[in-house]
């Protein structure tokens, strides 16, 4: 029966000792952990915030790097989605100028056309008084 209490004292020892963890969790690691997951959410501006309040409260933390790299790379990302919105705005806007354009083309040409007609009778009006005289 020693011996059977002996054991057990030992496995709980042990299997206590599993529990601690080996590296201490840094500080800020829930808020880090925040960010991280707001950015693989998609909620890149809520993550890009989130980001700057971690580095605001643990500017010396071990992940600080990481999470200035985090950071910007969200920023960067939003400002090419934002770059990229106004860009197509701007091809739209200037598609339809196209539009406007090529339909006044047609419109001169058809002016054109109908200019050159006038002016063909306008000649053979004129050859015919000629012959008459």
């Amino acid at each position: 029966m020693r011996r059977a209490l002996g054991v057990a004292v030992i496995v709980v020892a042990v299997g206590g000792c599993a529990w601690i963890p080996l590296k201490p969790v840094p500080p800020g690691a829930a808020a880090l952990e925040r960010a991280d997951n707001l950015a693989r959410g998609g909620a890149w501006e809520d993550a890009v915030s989130a980001y700057a309040q971690y580095l605001a409260r643990y500017p010396d933390a071990e992940d600080a790097r990481r999470a200035a790299a985090s950071r910007d790379t969200l920023r960067a990302l939003l400002q090419a989605r934002a770059e990229g919105a106004r860009l197509r705005e701007e091809m739209a806007r200037l598609r339809d100028e196209l539009v406007k354009r090529d339909s006044d083309l047609v419109r001169v040409r058809q002016e054109a056309e109908r200019l050159r007609t006038d002016l063909e009778k306008m000649k053979e009006i004129d050859f015919r008084l000629e012959r008459r005289r």
